[in-house]
């Protein structure tokens, strides 16, 4: 078996992200126009026979369209990129940690960055026993680690500089961007289900004519987001699991010290779920996110088995 550097993997490892980032935008533009075709055929009775066809009309109306469903999706996803840090920390109860409240761990952070030339995030704090970490922000003036007081309490020196160094991995490789970036895509469908749902729940298929052509526009719409919200899920997912295996990767390599990570991860597999976080979005930002075991659990799990990745770092 041909080795390939950790470089080289993370390179590949860029291009395929970038490849599935790309379609986000097409599932958009698909959708789109499934939308438009759906509802031209939902409303075809009576059409003339020199009409185009129903096709012909919905690549039209496409065409139309798209400059403004573009332009919303882009103005929903400034808002959320430029918002992410605030929206982050307000969900999981983040606080900031200076120095001279641990210096313990001040030092652990600023001692892997120098090491590596890199500049000092931030450094956060929740308040809560659970063992778990992530890292945040989209650039070096809002890049962020955060820890919860159980994992600064409960490890040594070694596996917490495992568990730092997983995550200023996760910064150096532009993990963080990259899966902000498919949250909000991934939001986009998420939102647009919810309201086309809510809408739906709230309107009267049986009373008037106008009214039913209301709720079959609504129907179609909940089936069209909730497809894309499928589609994209799975490529967020996908993107999320390669990340961790690079992240555990360049902590090793950062610390050389990989049985020290192997071991954090087993401790931080016996109570990872903080308590204050209830979004999945934000969840899957952490070190380990717990999730129930389901027969699709592999395909639906933002983070690889956390033994796989133990076993892993023992053989690294």
């Amino acid at each position: 078996m041909k080795y390939v550097g950790i470089e080289t993997a993370r390179a590949r490892n860029n291009t395929r992200s970038a490849l599935l980032l790309c379609m986000f935008p097409c599932l958009i533009v698909l959708l789109t126009f499934v939308f438009i075709y759906l509802v031209v055929l939902a409303g075809g009775d009576g059409q003339a026979p020199d009409a185009p066809s129903p096709l012909e009309t919905a690549a039209a109306l496409t065409r139309q369209a798209l400059p403004y469903v573009l332009g919303i999706v882009l103005l929903w996803f400034a808002v959320a990129y430029f918002a992410n840090t605030a929206i982050i920390n307000s969900a999981t109860g983040a606080r900031p940690l200076e120095r001279k409240d641990n210096k313990r761990v001040y030092n652990l952070v600023e001692n892997l960055c120098m090491s590596r030339g890199m500049p000092m995030p931030r450094v956060n704090v929740i308040r809560d026993s659970s063992l778990n970490a992530y890292a945040s922000g989209i650039n070096a003036r809002t890049y962020a680690v955060t820890l919860t007081t159980g994992i600064i309490e409960k490890l040594d020196d070694d596996e917490l500089e495992g568990v730092i160094a997983h995550e200023l991995s996760h910064i150096r490789h532009r993990d963080v961007r990259l899966l902000i970036v498919s949250i909000v895509f991934v939001g986009i469908f998420s939102m647009l289900a919810g309201v086309a749902r809510n809408a739906l729940f709230y309107s009267s298929l049986s009373r008037g004519n106008k009214k039913n052509n209301g709720a079959i526009l609504l129907v179609i719409l909940v089936v069209v987001a909730l497809v894309g919200y499928f589609f994209a899920n799975l490529t967020r997912l996908a993107i999320s699991r390669k990340r961790e295996y690079m992240a555990d990767a360049g902590a090793a390599a950062m610390t050389g010290k990989p049985l020290a990570l192997a071991s954090a991860l087993r401790a931080i597999s016996a109570d990872p779920e903080v308590e204050a976080v209830k979004r999945d979005d934000v969840a899957q930002l952490f070190i380990e996110h717990p999730c129930r075991k389901t027969a699709f659990s592999s395909l639906f799990s933002t983070h690889p088995p956390i033994q796989k990745r133990i076993e892993a770092l023992e053989q690294f």
